[in-house]
C-alpha cells in the first residue's frame, strides 16, 4: 500500500435514536462523500497503518459544509476505517452520523441525494455494497 494524500471519503449515515432505524446518504449514484471509487478499486486485504495518519473533523467539517449542515451536524463513528486500493493510491472511507433528530433530508437533496436503508442498495457498486455491509456490522456491534 501506498501512502494517501486526500481525504477520506465518508459514508454518511443517520440513525434514528427511538427506533434505531440505519438510513444511508447517497449521493447521485453513490454512497459515498462526495465521489465515488474508480471502477478499479478494491478493498485492501490487509490492516492498514500510515506513517501519516488523519483526524476525522477536517473530512467531517468538509463534509457539513458542502452540505450546509451547521457545525457537529456529523460525529465520526468510533474505529471505523476501511481502506481501499486505487490506481491513484489508497483511500480510507470512514462511517459519519448525523447528529440531527431526524436525517436532513433537505441537505441531501439539494444535493442530488436521499436517504435509503442498507436493502434499497441493490442498484450500487458491488464494492459500495460491501463498504455498506461493513458500516452496518460495526454499527451493530
Amino acid at each position: 500500500m501506498s501512502e494517501t494524500t486526500e481525504l477520506p471519503r465518508l459514508i454518511i449515515l443517520h440513525k434514528q435514536s427511538t427506533s434505531a432505524r440505519v438510513r444511508f446518504m447517497t449521493l447521485g449514484d453513490s454512497v459515498l462523500a462526495f465521489s465515488p471509487l474508480p471502477e478499479q478499486a478494491l478493498l485492501s486485504d490487509e490492516a492498514y497503518s500510515p506513517t501519516l495518519q488523519f483526524h476525522p473533523t477536517a473530512a467531517l467539517r468538509a463534509a457539513e459544509k458542502q452540505l450546509g449542515l451547521p457545525e457537529g451536524g456529523l460525529e465520526p463513528v468510533a474505529e471505523f476505517c476501511v481502506w481501499v486500493d486505487t490506481a491513484d493510491g489508497d483511500q480510507a472511507v470512514l462511517l459519519a452520523a448525523c447528529t440531527s433528530i431526524d436525517p436532513p433530508f433537505e441537505a441531501a437533496e439539494k444535493q442530488g441525494g436521499k436517504f435509503i436503508a442498507i436493502t434499497e442498495a441493490r442498484r450500487l457498486p458491488l464494492l459500495e455494497r460491501e463498504l455498506l455491509r461493513r458500516a452496518y456490522e460495526h454499527l451493530l456491534g
